[in-house]
């Protein structure tokens, strides 16, 4: 077993102010920027944004604010 293989956590995110289609390159290159990212993956019908991380390199907090610089806002969800 790896360090890395067992640092890596997936967290879902509910992503709001999407209007088009084009969104999602923006998000997905703001999130992709932070160190620690290895995925991200946004659902436009559903506002899903998709990241895996390493959560001791990057938190959710980080994660939600670069969707936020993206210009939508976001937070955590359950499923």
């Amino acid at each position: 077993m790896t360090a890395t293989a067992s640092a890596t956590t997936h967290t879902v995110f509910r992503a709001e102010g999407f209007s088009c289609p084009s969104c999602v390159p923006k998000i997905e290159k703001q999130v992709g920027r932070l160190e620690g990212v290895q995925g991200v993956s946004v659902k436009f019908a559903s506002g899903r944004v998709e990241v895996d991380h390493d959560a001791s390199v990057t938190t959710t907090d980080e994660i939600v604010a670069a969707i936020g610089k993206a210009g939508y806002k976001a937070a955590p969800s359950a499923f």
